[in-house]
């Protein structure tokens, strides 16, 4: 196989070492050398340093968790062109795994240019997104806390979530603190919900009929606590993102687009949040010139199907991992925007549900609304829904060839003839 590259290294990276092999090209022949480096930032500056000083031009390794990230930023002022390779792309020869063939063969193939680099942010974008996926896992630990205390309440017989759409909201949260201050009759308790409750008095009142003692006021009060304490750190969260989308806008360059920006025009796609926004903006980047079409930037995130054929026959196949965070971030958007009455997502959505199932359906539109995100953020500009009535608009050939298609798959032979026009 043909070498591109003559002076190159490979690095296998771990918690506490990185194995470091160089491959040199001298007369015609692979010339290797190993070391293994701690990955203390002394030692990471020596493994820095020798590289240099073989001057290797390219150095290759493994996304190892986030192990790579303290290895990637140090070498990175070194000169190197890096490359972050999926390890799912670079699997070795079962049999014969050890830390020092693994270096070898990231070095080989990298010297044949069979490696291809994953997209590796800016460091301002990676603490960005540091930020957003830190919100996200907060919120997921509201939620739990949230469940916990449903489970208390129900343990107490108090169907406190039959009769509020939320728990935590303003008439919930005042029956859980009456609950915790040592109210039990249910007819207090039903007083403090808002007029805006569509239950009746008798619902409530039996709703709020229950068993609460004093160790479920304990659970309460205990869950209560975690879930405020969340909800400030979330808060801080949120003014951090803010600033540096601030600081983020002052420092950009002429013909770049601002980021607070960027975030509007996303905003404008039915069930993109302002909280939706600037997390998908952390894991995509503001720059698409990486993403060569709208199909790259599905398949990078996951959201294309893979293809499975062997023997002239496709198979089944499921979505890729993709980026997850990513791609559990548009799907949850895809249900909001599922919601929005006479939008091109919702017709989507159920147009397709009936014939394959409600999760596919949910994936497909997710995967529209990174289409449109795609060109929003290449083009600039601002997101026009198809409408409802979108499938019915398309002209009558598509529709009638897609009905006899359908019917085609069900054993029957079709032949269409118009109808002559009345005089």
């Amino acid at each position: 196989m043909d070498v591109l590259y003559e002076r190159v290294a490979g690095l296998d990276v771990h918690k506490d070492t990185v194995v470091a092999c160089v491959r040199i090209m001298a007369d015609g022949k692979p010339k290797r050398e190993c070391r293994t480096f701690a990955t203390t930032t002394e030692q990471l500056m020596e493994l820095r340093a020798w590289l240099a000083e073989c001057r290797c031009t390219q150095v290759a390794m493994e996304a190892t968790g986030v192990y790579w990230m303290p290895v990637f930023r140090i070498l990175d002022e070194g000169g190197f062109e890096l490359i972050l390779a999926n390890a799912a792309h670079i699997k070795n020869v079962p049999g014969r795994k050890t830390d020092m063939n693994d270096a070898m063969w990231l070095a080989d193939l990298l010297a044949c240019g069979l490696i291809k680099a994953s997209f590796v942010p800016h460091e301002d974008m990676q603490e960005f997104r540091g930020l957003t996926r830190t919100r996200k896992q907060l919120v997921r630990e509201q939620t739990r806390h949230v469940q916990r205390i449903e489970k208390t309440l129900a343990e107490a017989n108090i169907k406190l979530s039959s009769v509020l759409s939320d728990i935590m909201g303003a008439s919930g949260r005042r029956m859980i603190e009456a609950m915790i201050a040592g109210v039990r009759q249910p007819k207090q308790l039903a007083e403090l919900a808002g007029k805006q409750i569509k239950a009746t008095p008798k619902e409530l009142y039996d709703a709020l009929h229950g068993r609460l003692t004093d160790h479920h006021r304990f659970l309460l009060e205990l869950h209560l606590k975690q879930w405020d304490s969340l909800d400030e750190t979330i808060r801080k969260i949120d003014l951090e993102i803010d600033q540096r989308i601030g600081r983020a806008d002052a420092q950009s360059g002429a013909g770049q687009p601002p980021f607070r920006a960027l975030i509007e025009l996303l905003t404008t796609i039915p069930g993109v949040s302002t909280v939706a926004a600037p997390a998908i903006l952390s894991e995509i980047g503001p720059d698409m010139s990486r993403f060569r079409t709208a199909g790259h930037l599905l398949a990078w995130a996951g959201l294309c199907p893979g293809k499975n054929e062997s023997a002239g026959k496709r198979k089944p196949s499921r979505l890729r991992k993709g980026a997850p965070w990513l791609k559990t971030m548009l799907v949850q958007c895809a249900w909001a925007a599922k919601r929005k009455k006479d939008s091109y997502y919702r017709a989507q959505f159920f147009r397709l549900q009936s014939r394959r199932g409600p999760q596919k359906a949910i994936c497909a539109v997710a995967a529209s609304i990174l289409t449109a995100i795609y060109h929003i953020i290449k083009d600039g500009t601002e997101h026009h829904d198809l409408g409802g009535a979108y499938f019915d608009r398309r002209p009558v050939e598509l529709k009638a060839s897609h009905l006899v298609a359908r019917l085609k798959k069900l054993g029957f032979t079709v032949q269409l003839q118009p109808i002559p026009e009345a005089a």
